[in-house]
């Protein structure tokens, strides 16, 4: 059952290593988890077993972290992908598709961000016809991924009001968002149009969600539902003692029950 306002979900790395994706669903659903981000087709019969929703389709039809809608030269391979990506989240209701930027590797911020506004408007009619969202991951480049283009929310947001769909969206990475621009719930408050999904992670060690780390998450998860978002917000930490997964699995979740 859904607790409190926000839908929330996990990704596989917030449970006890060795955990099967069928022992991590019947966790995630009794402890009240709606759905299960980055699976594969291959995965969603086991997740929809325990009543999760599969939500986010991982990374391939949207190119990978480095290389991705930036580069024109891959968007012949990938409008295809993205397109039967799309038809089959629609059959099998899975509601978002990730992308992201793709690295820099010399371009300038603008020819990127020209590009991924020109593969947008490619596929967003097919994305709004079969109601699916696609995704466009906020990292951060300081830490975790180098050169990585979309690494400020303004980028994205310039982005997105070009494609101006309401089936192209940022997935918020608040872990990634907290190292690059901080400042996260007026962020949020300012561009929740085009926030499509988020993500936690505690900073700077991005473990759990509490008071270890130095981000509010219940403040956070307060603001989101206050601002009526009706998307999921799924767990995307590490627990730093593995034997303690399901405890900080728990407390994650009540920390966001708002």
């Amino acid at each position: 059952m859904k607790k409190g306002r926000l839908k929330q979900g996990v990704t596989g790395g917030v449970f006890a290593r060795g955990t099967s994706l069928e022992d991590g669903c019947k966790l995630g659903s009794s402890l009240g988890i709606l759905v299960y981000d980055l699976k594969g087709p291959a995965d969603w019969p086991t997740i929809k077993k325990d009543g999760l929703t599969p939500t986010m389709y991982p990374q391939g039809p949207g190119g990978n972290i480095s290389d991705a809608l930036n580069r024109k030269d891959l968007h012949e391979k990938l409008e295809p992908l993205m397109h039967a990506a799309i038809d089959e989240c629609q059959a099998n209701g899975v509601p978002n598709i990730i992308t992201f930027s793709g690295n820099r590797k010399g371009m300038p911020d603008a020819e990127g961000a020209d590009n991924c506004v020109a593969f947008l408007n490619k596929v967003k009619a097919h994305a709004e016809e079969k109601g699916i969202t696609i995704c466009l991951e906020y990292l951060n480049s300081k830490v975790n991924h180098k050169d990585y283009m979309f690494d400020h929310i303004a980028w994205g947001v310039n982005v997105m009001e070009r494609v101006n769909s309401p089936r192209v969206k940022i997935l918020y990475d608040i872990y990634h968002a907290q190292i690059m621009d901080g400042d996260i719930v007026r962020n949020i408050r300012d561009h929740i149009k085009w926030i499509g999904h988020f993500h936690t992670g505690g900073n700077p060690d991005r473990k759990e969600i509490d008071e270890t780390q130095e981000l509010n998450y219940h403040f956070i998860a307060q603001a989101i539902a206050d601002l009526n978002f009706t998307g999921y917000i799924g767990h995307e930490y590490g627990p730093r003692n593995p034997a303690n997964a399901e405890a900080s699995l728990k407390r994650a979740i009540e920390i966001c029950t708002v």
